[in-house]
């Protein structure tokens, strides 16, 4: 083996006999990274491609949940049968990994705890007037710090999966208030990009729930104390499932855009008060309690984001420092807790207040875009690298699908990336003019 790569951690067994599935019960992990990676910015592109094409890129939304459960499996799977995390699989690639990720982490970490707490307080100073929208992304802030900090995974879990619940049941609701067109949407299962729809195409596919979260699976996983390949089997299962629910809420809201915007020639702002945008047109059609009971699964899909980032990013920039300080794997700095693991959430927490009453600075911004337009193509550029080489047992390997879809998924978001880069350094310059 050559030296530069880190295979499994002694004591781990590629060939330990596997946990028997244990349906519902099992579910975990899976459900609180796709439900962290669906946010408010999420819900307006398909809002967004629904009010603008109707069904005709439902298609787009299947495949890309296909690629989510293929990337989220990949990192899942590498974690397993390995033991080590998934920094520590980067980094055996080689030092690039590393100057790459060090400064998007604590970029986009400054960045994104202001654009979450934001559009978690968007629903709720439409709920409750009488305090100011800063109050609440502050107040939004403090209560994600304070279940991360206070709390252990179980906890992460169990706030995730109500807040799903209810994000899952006021969506799919409205939906089928909404009464789809059946005939359409089997209509947009045939794969074809609508004139002017490439970037909404691409959102849909490739953007849509994907972040850093993705790659903080394993860790999650290693909470969950699912840590060896005993849990290869349950990992894939507690992954599609939770995909396939994210899939079914995404495509809910698609038939939302398509059958209340679409057919009634109507479109939302392309911002996160889209969703306030909708929710007047809601309650012109159908009332003040349909109107009120969206807003709850809005702020329910964006303070499930606020949760999970706040614990899953949190413990991968402890395993990167930890890493960074040569401690050992699972160092108790690195873990729930420790005082990297702490750092970082009062770096999500504090720091991105300031954004909150100041505009946001441009030079920031036009980093944390063009950081984050690349990091989907550097998950699948490097789990393919991971995953076909000795750094894994040969049967836990890529088979041709996997690489297949994988590799696809890095044309797909390094097209994304430029686009997202361009639209990026244009917003900017109209800014500075």
């Amino acid at each position: 083996m050559n030296k530069d790569v880190l295979g499994p951690l002694p004591g781990i067994d590629p060939n330990e006999p596997q946990e028997r599935l244990r349906g519902w019960k099992i579910v975990g992990p899976g459900l609180v990274v796709a439900a962290t990676g669906v946010g408010a910015a999420d819900l307006v592109a398909t809002l967004a491609a629904g009010s603008r094409y109707g069904y005709a890129l439902l298609w787009a939304v299947i495949v890309g949940t296909i690629m989510k459960i293929v990337l989220v499996e990949g990192a899942g799977r590498y974690s397993l049968s390995t033991g080590r995390t998934i920094f520590e699989g980067w980094r055996s690639l080689g030092r690039w990994t590393t100057w790459y990720f060090g400064p998007y982490i604590m970029i986009w970490g400054f960045v994104y705890g202001a654009t979450a707490m934001s559009s978690s307080a968007l629903p709720l100073a439409a709920l409750f007037p009488w305090l100011p929208l800063w109050v609440w992304a502050i107040l939004s802030g403090l209560i994600g710090l304070a279940l991360v900090w206070f709390g252990r995974y179980a906890a992460v879990e169990k706030v995730t999966a109500a807040l799903v619940g209810i994000m899952f049941v006021v969506v799919v609701g409205l939906a089928i208030l909404a009464l789809p067109n059946i005939p359409n949407m089997i209509t947009g299962l045939v794969p074809v990009i609508p004139e002017g729809g490439l970037v909404y195409t691409l959102a849909l596919a490739g953007g849509i729930g994907g972040t850093i979260t993705l790659a903080a699976y394993g860790y999650w996983l290693r909470e969950k104390g699912w840590a060896t390949p005993r849990w290869m089997r349950v990992m894939q299962l507690d992954n599609t499932t939770a995909y396939v629910v994210t899939g079914i809420f995404v495509l809910a809201m698609l038939v939302v855009g398509a059958e209340v915007l679409y057919t009634a020639g109507l479109t939302v702002s392309a911002s996160d008060s889209g969703l306030l945008d909708l929710d007047e047109v809601l309650r012109d059609r159908y009332g003040d309690f349909i109107g009120v009971m969206f807003l709850v699964g809005f702020w329910a899909a964006s303070f499930s984001s606020v949760v999970g980032v706040w614990s899953g990013v949190s413990l991968m920039f402890a395993d990167f420092w930890g890493n960074m300080r040569n401690k050992p794997a699972g160092h108790p700095d690195t873990r729930p807790g420790g005082k990297y693991t702490k750092f970082y959430l009062l770096w999500l927490t504090f720091p991105p207040m300031l954004l909150l009453l100041l505009e946001r600075p441009i030079f920031l911004i036009l980093l944390y875009g063009v950081l984050g337009a690349l990091f989907m193509p550097f998950l699948a550029v490097t789990l393919l690298g991971l995953l076909n080489t000795d750094r894994v047992p040969r049967q836990w390997r890529n088979g041709w699908f996997t690489n297949l879809v994988l590799a696809f998924c890095a044309i797909l978001f390094i097209i994304l990336g430029v686009y997202q880069t361009w639209d990026t350094i244009q917003d900017v310059l109209a800014a500075g003019g």
